[in-house]
């Protein structure tokens, strides 16, 4: 019994992730198309940072690699290691969505918003979305650290991290290419 509610929970989280990877790709989609249509104003050229994005991708990598690490130390029942793990994780994760937020209150200052074109726009919607993505696991890995404490390493709790930690995974992918097709090729065009 125990084994097909596990069975069950992934399968449900495997939808979830399918899902939130159609309306990622929808973004993509968007943006791609939209990217050159600037309405005569800037393009990712001219308003993109690269080294402080280089700076906020190392900072989600590595919050990837210590979520991982969490997860090992969850399968060998060590406790103090699981929490300060995730502790990093979470702190890194808050750095990178603290790099985002000054980035897009930056580019707000300099009259830089949505409102001024298709490019701008799309640019706000996937990285935005993605942003949320980021607040939400923040969020969901928060609890999970506060259940940890209180209820310890139990099978339920080494489901949980399992879950947030593909969570967490995921969107560190979609990093990736938000990195490549968003910044790396914007720079680039």
């Amino acid at each position: 019994m125990h084994e097909e509610k596990n069975e069950k929970t992934f399968l449900g989280f495997w939808i979830y992730l399918m899902t939130d990877l159609l309306m990622f790709a929808g973004l993509f989609a968007a943006f791609i198309v939209l990217r050159n249509n600037t309405f005569g104003g800037v393009g990712g050229s001219q308003i993109f940072n690269m080294p402080f994005v280089l700076v906020e991708t190392l900072f989600l990598l590595t919050s990837s690699f210590t979520c991982g690490v969490a997860l090992l130390l969850a399968h060998e029942k060590k406790l103090k290691g699981v929490i300060a793990m995730l502790c990093t994780t979470f702190l890194l994760g808050a750095g990178f969505l603290g790099m985002e937020l000054y980035e897009f209150s930056h580019l707000f200052s300099e009259g830089h918003t949505y409102q001024k074109s298709a490019f701008l726009s799309s640019y706000f919607a996937l990285v935005g979305t993605h942003g949320l993505h980021i607040t939400a696991g923040l969020l969901w890995m928060l609890i999970l650290i506060i259940f940890i404490l209180k209820k310890g390493l139990t099978q339920g709790g080494i489901r949980k991290i399992t879950l947030m930690s593909l969570f967490w995974h995921f969107l560190d992918i979609v990093w990736i290419f938000i990195f490549t097709i968003v910044y790396l090729m914007g720079v680039a065009l």
